[in-house]
């Protein structure tokens, strides 16, 4: 517990060599904007193991700990929970190659956002000028492989082949109508929560049952049926990805929809 009272330095201690340098778990949290308790659980279940614990009981953090951490960190952002994460660092061992293979996803990702963000302008322009909009403009950008590597990293091969080929099998129409659902339902959640409904009332079960039908449309692609454990996954993994917590007003729209879904999976 020593950790908690170490003083707050601003400088890095030196470990053994002249250019060899170290963070102490305080500076290194502030650094990635995160707790010294996270670090010490990342620690106690083998995750990331600080370089050295100094006499004094302090733990330290060298230039491997760190590239690990910001493997960590990478992972996170594509959403994977720490056992896959642990799983993946065992798997993928060559840092270099695998940073590399994140900075890919990240500029492609980067140039997505981009042409996402010319997309939209794209689109309030035609509006504000009575144009017509150009289509193949407004949805450039919006491409569910975005998510290839996070799907493929999550769950496996197969399940991004078959979830892609279930996708691509749609017609453009049906595309738009299966989006269309997901649209509405997370509109009514939200005129919903705006009104003050609790997550148990039959307005907002209806809600749910909608949703729940929805979700069961991809099954082909998911294999998953909705049952009550399913339901209650999805409930916690919309408030723990912001991506997903974003579709229904961020955070606390998504517990909103997880409240209830948990109403729900009681009566199933």
């Amino acid at each position: 517990m020593r950790d908690d009272t170490e003083a707050d330095g601003t400088t890095l201690a030196h470990a053994g060599t002249a250019d060899a340098v170290e963070l102490s778990i305080q500076q290194l949290a502030r650094l990635v904007g995160t707790t010294s308790r996270t670090l010490r659980h990342y620690d106690d279940i083998g995750l990331l193991k600080p370089s050295r614990i100094g006499g004094n009981g302090y733990r330290y953090y060298d230039e491997r700990a760190l590239v690990r951490l910001q493997r960590i960190l990478l992972l996170r952002e594509l959403g994977l929970g720490l056992p896959d994460i642990a799983a993946v660092l065992q798997r993928e061992t060559d840092e270099a190659s695998a940073l590399r293979h994140h900075l890919g996803w990240l500029k492609s990702e980067q140039e997505r956002l981009a042409r996402q963000a010319a997309s939209v302008e794209s689109t309030i322009d035609a509006l504000e000028k009575g144009e017509a909009i150009m289509a193949e403009k407004a949805f450039d950008g919006f491409d569910h492989t975005q998510y290839k590597q996070e799907v493929e990293e999550r769950w496996g091969k197969e399940a991004y082949a078959s979830s892609d080929a279930w996708w691509r099998s749609k017609t453009d129409e049906e595309k738009r109508a299966f989006q269309q659902q997901h649209t509405d339902i997370a509109a009514d959640y939200a005129s919903a929560r705006a009104d003050g409904v609790d997550p148990a009332d039959d307005r907002v079960q209806q809600i749910v049952q909608r949703h729940v039908d929805w979700l069961n449309l991809s099954t082909p692609a998911t294999g998953l049926t909705i049952n009550r454990e399913v339901l209650l996954g999805y409930g916690d993994m919309y408030v723990g990805d912001d991506r997903f917590a974003a579709n229904y007003g961020g955070t606390e729209g998504a517990e909103y929809v997880r409240d209830a879904f948990r109403v729900y999976a009681e009566r199933m």
